[in-house]
C-alpha cells in the first residue's frame, strides 16, 4: 500500500537526522576559521582542557598570564628565554661581600657603599657599613654572616686570626627601629651593617661579612 508523500513527512525527517546526527555533524565541521577572534573568554574554555600543543608559538605574551600563575612544572626545560619574561617577573636573591675595610669584595649586583668610618662625614668611632641595595627594601629579608677566612692575619700576630670569630648584624634603614644618621643614609633603599671583633665591642670594621637580601 503506498504511503502519501507530504510535508509533514519530509520535516519529521529532517528533524530526525538533525536530533540522531547534526551534533555530531557540526563538531566535525567546526574548526577554529568558524570563531571569531576574540569572541572566547576564559569561562568559555573548560580547566586543563588545553595543552601546549593548542597554543601558537610566541603567541602569549606576559599580560595574558594571571600574575603567579605559572609554576615550575609549567615551564619546559629551556623553553624561556629573557625575551619571553617582563622584567622583574623572575625574583632573586641578591648578596654581597664586605671585607675588613667596609668595602664590597664581591656582589651579586646593584650594591654601592654610601657611607661607612671616616667616609662621608661618618667619625671613625662608628664601625656601621651602610650600603644603597639600589632598590628599596621594604618587605625584603636581610641576613647578615661573618664569612669564613683562614689567611688574614688583622692583629699582625703572625699567624691567621680566628675563622669564625666576632659577629655581624644587618638592618634596613628608616624604620620604627633603625634611624640611620649619616647624610642620604635614612632611606628605604639603604642597609646597614654592623660587624663586631673578637671581644664582641663594635670599635672598628674588622670582619668580612656576607649579607643576603631575600625577596
Amino acid at each position: 500500500m503506498k504511503q502519501r508523500l507530504t510535508y509533514g513527512n519530509v520535516m519529521a525527517t529532517v528533524a530526525m537526522f538533525i536530533a540522531l546526527g547534526g551534533t555530531s555533524y557540526a563538531a566535525a565541521t567546526i574548526s577554529g576559521k568558524d570563531v571569531k577572534n576574540g569572541s572566547l573568554t576564559g569561562k568559555d574554555v573548560k580547566n586543563r582542557s588545553l595543552t601546549g600543543t593548542d597554543v601558537k608559538n610566541r603567541s602569549l605574551k606576559s599580560a595574558d598570564i594571571k600574575d603567579e600563575a605559572l609554576t615550575g612544572s609549567d615551564v619546559k626545560d629551556g623553553s624561556l628565554s629573557g625575551t619571553d619574561l617582563a622584567a622583574g617577573t623572575i625574583k632573586t636573591t641578591r648578596w654581597l661581600l664586605l671585607n675588613e675595610a667596609g668595602d664590597i669584595e664581591e656582589q651579586s649586583g646593584g650594591f654601592t657603599v654610601v657611607s661607612k668610618p671616616g667616609i662621608n662625614g661618618q667619625p671613625a668611632g662608628n664601625p656601621n657599613v651602610y650600603v644603597d641595595a639600589g632598590e628599596s627594601l621594604v618587605g625584603k629579608g636581610l641576613a647578615a654572616t661573618i664569612a669564613i677566612q683562614n689567611k688574614l692575619d688583622r692583629d699582625t700576630n703572625g699567624t691567621p686570626d680566628p675563622a669564625f670569630a666576632g659577629d655581624a648584624a644587618v638592618g634596613r634603614c628608616n624604620t620604627g627601629a633603625i634611624m640611620c644618621v649619616p647624610n642620604g643614609t635614612n632611606v628605604d633603599n639603604v642597609l646597614v651593617v654592623r660587624a663586631l671583633a673578637d671581644n664582641g665591642t663594635p670599635t672598628s670594621q674588622t670582619r668580612r661579612v656576607y649579607v643576603q637580601v631575600t625577596p
